[in-house]
């Protein structure tokens, strides 16, 4: 059981002084007990703050017995943190008071800034400017407040907080209070810093995360997000957070990132809440979809850290609960061990003979004299090498309130039996048991010694599922470098100019040659700009059967304009088509520019998929893999990663999909080329890196074959704004 002391990350955060400060002025203190001046004096005295505190009143000689001062001004000694509890209309003048007094940072707790737009916004960058001058960092506005409860800071004046090991950055203060009820109810949980971020005018959840990455009390850090203000750098810090200590994030609602409505299948589906989850697991984040998940997940990470793997052994005392964890574990991506025969038979040595050997492990009444004997059992599969965690369901630790009392010291001894397997086995061991809630001594000892304990058999497995993905995670580390960006060549980039000069997205003809430049396999193709070029086309291509697109910059559909022709043998089929084409574009939109049509070889049948790219406007360049063709948008089983791409994350996105079964051979169809996949998927990542112009890009469909695969239609929509 690793409950690890943490490294450092490299370089230290500024935020250190300002969320563990020395000295704490209280602009706008007050002995009106209904002001936030008053509760965060309250606060800072009741928990014996050690540092100054310097109340700012011009009104006021002296504070719940604390001297007060005029003015930031009239203060001698050096000040770390300023809360300011006074109007938005005064933080300017104020933030510039407090950069000549060398404050370090400020907490704003004032709204009517950015978030009602209009003067709000105006007075936001007033602020901001003054905090610039003066290097003045800014907590919020329109921020809850915040407490580091291991240096007595707690500037919420709430009461009943246990200082521990949770670290949580949320957007809501109700978040922070229903954990912190939560956490009193369960008197285990202990939070060590908390920071409201507001309108993260100035610092984000990318620097608070790097915060509490160094903390060393922080051994789990937690956040509540509705949006992000830079979710590129955040990816970056949360890689590097990760692999030192747990991250738990819980994300509200669809990110809906003010994308403007995209013209492609990528550009459609990127900036979905689906996107941000698999973003954030990417680098190492474990992903909670419930609210009344994040404790739980955050308890039982800070104590357990993580597991070797996914297959989980379950031992029970009672059959239906036993069904009931294996399917929440079956449904939560967790795997039922397969016990070794040595181990059901070292449990058959123990048990009674009706008892269940196979996983689940169903004891059968055979505990209900000795419940120290599920020790027993949990002891014998933690050493079966196919298990890499243990779950413990049932009645432990209520068997002396539902039997006999006499069984209390059984119960003591099978508690402390577990906790010597625990410190014994790098395989977490997690309890769900009946009688949580009412909290009997032998849990008590549990949660004593840093094993969790829940009530909720749904939590319980949340917190296996967690311990498993960040173990994996971890184990995969060395495979998570991302690839290189590939050379941009100078005469792709020229086309990207051109492309640009004409206010056009690539020609298909274009984009896929770009994509041929790279060493992407594209099959041959002719761009035909009069109808009497068709008669050396066809002769080229032969017997083979062809097909026919319009090459248009105002025709982003294709076949609805009724641009495409299929099938096409022989000289006299090409011209047919061609004339067809020329007429069905015209009366579809008459305005439009017709550059020619493309003529190439029909790919055999093969299963179709997607691969794109977007750059989302949070976070960056965007890769997108699944099912294809027409069902893209209507099935929605796609996977996300950012980009650049390591090899691991292609390969995860392809075994990601819903539909990974069709691509590994359903109903007597040959399997895909996977590797071929995951060699495109990493070739198109470098691509992307390479050319900053390329703003979207669809390959749909891909025909994914036996061996290889074909590129149907291929689409770049090129960034005409940003420079390069």
């Amino acid at each position: 059981m690793a409950i690890a002391q943490h490294q450092s990350l490299s370089g230290r955060s500024p935020l250190h002084d300002i969320l563990a400060p020395e000295a704490i002025a209280i602009v706008g203190a007050s002995s009106d007990s209904t002001k936030r001046g008053y509760k965060a004096m309250v606060g800072l005295i009741k928990d014996g703050y050690e540092g100054a505190i310097y109340p700012i009143n011009p009104k006021a000689d002296m504070i719940l017995g604390v001297k007060a001062y005029p003015s930031l001004e009239a203060i001698s000694g050096k000040i770390d943190l300023a809360l300011i509890c006074t109007p938005a209309s005064s933080l300017p003048g104020i933030i510039a008071e407090c950069g000549k007094k060398g404050v370090k940072g400020a907490v704003v707790l004032a709204s009517g800034f950015k978030e009602i737009g209009g003067e709000g916004v105006k007075l936001e960058e007033a602020m901001m400017a003054a905090s610039r001058e003066h290097n003045v960092r800014i907590i919020g506005p329109n921020t809850s407040g915040m407490f580091n409860l291991h240096k007595k800071v707690n500037l919420l004046a709430l009461a009943n907080v246990k200082p521990g090991h949770v670290g949580f950055i949320s957007q809501s203060g109700n978040m922070l209070l229903s954990l912190v009820l939560e956490a009193e109810h369960n008197r285990h949980v202990g939070f060590s810093t908390y920071v409201g971020p507001g309108n993260q005018a100035d610092i984000g959840f990318n620097d608070y995360l790097r915060y509490l990455g160094e903390d060393d009390q922080t051994h789990v850090a937690t956040l509540y997000v509705e949006g992000f203000r830079d979710g590129e750098r955040f990816l970056q810090v949360a890689r590097d957070v990760t692999a030192v200590k747990p991250v738990v994030v819980y994300k509200s609602g669809s990110t809906e990132l003010g994308a403007k409505a995209a013209s492609s299948h990528t550009g459609a589906l990127a900036g979905s809440y689906a996107m941000t989850v698999d973003l954030l697991r990417q680098v190492g984040v474990s992903v909670v979809h419930q609210s009344d998940e994040v404790l739980p997940v955050a308890e039982g990470l800070a104590q357990l850290q993580k597991a070797p793997g996914k297959r989980v052994a379950v031992v029970s005392d009672g059959g239906g609960q036993a069904t009931i964890s294996s399917d929440r574990l079956s449904e939560a991506g967790l795997e039922l061990a397969t016990l070794s025969d040595t181990t059901q038979q070292r449990l058959r040595d123990v048990l009674f003979p009706q008892a269940s050997v196979i996983n689940p492990v169903d004891v059968a009444g055979s505990t209900d004299a000795n419940p120290a004997l599920l020790a027993t059992c949990m002891e014998i599969v933690a050493d079966d090498p196919n298990v890499d965690q243990i779950f413990l369901v049932g009645m432990f630790g209520g068997y002396s309130i539902r039997f006999a009392e006499q069984l209390l010291g059984d119960e003591m001894r099978g508690a402390e039996a577990m906790i010597e397997l625990a410190h014994r086995v790098d395989k977490p061991l997690v309890i769900y048991s009946l009688y949580a809630p009412i909290k009997p001594p032998a849990l008590r000892r549990l949660h004593e010694a840093g094993l969790p304990v829940y009530s909720s058999i749904e939590h319980a497995v949340q917190v296996l599922a967690a311990l498993g993905e960040r173990g994996l995670y971890l184990k995969n580390a060395a495979d998570q470098v991302p690839i290189e960006a590939v050379v941009p060549h100078a005469n792709q980039l020229a086309v990207f100019e051109k492309a640009r000069a004409e206010g056009r997205d690539l020609f298909e003809v274009e984009a896929k040659a770009l994509l041929r430049s790279h060493g992407i396999a594209v099959a041959e193709e002719i761009l035909v700009t009069d109808a009497s070029e068709l008669a050396d086309v066809a002769a080229h291509f032969g017997d083979q059967a062809l097909v026919m697109k319009v090459v248009s910059k105002d025709i982003l559909h294709k076949s609805d304009a009724g641009g495409v022709k299929l099938f096409l043998k022989g000289e006299q089929a090409l011209r047919d088509a061609h004339d067809q084409i020329m007429r069905s574009c015209k009366a579809y939109l008459p305005t439009a520019e017709i550059k020619g049509v493309l003529v190439t070889p029909m790919a055999k049948k093969g299963t179709e998929v997607i691969i794109g790219v977007s750059r989302d406007p949070i976070f960056g360049p965007v890769l997108m893999f699944g099912l294809g063709g027409i069902f893209v948008e209507i099935l929605e089983d796609v996977a996300f990663r950012a980009v650049p791409l390591s090899r691991h994350a292609a390969e995860s996105m392809v075994e990601q999909i819903k539909a990974r079964k069709i691509l590994e051979g359903a109903r007597g169809e040959a399997a895909v080329d996977k590797a071929a996949l995951v060699d495109l998927l990493l070739k198109v990542s470098s691509i992307v890196s390479a050319y900053p112009h390329l703003a979207e890009l669809d390959l749909n469909p891909v025909l994914a074959y036996e061996d290889g695969y074909a590129i149907v239609d291929a689409r770049i929509i090129v960034d005409q704004e940003t420079s390069a």
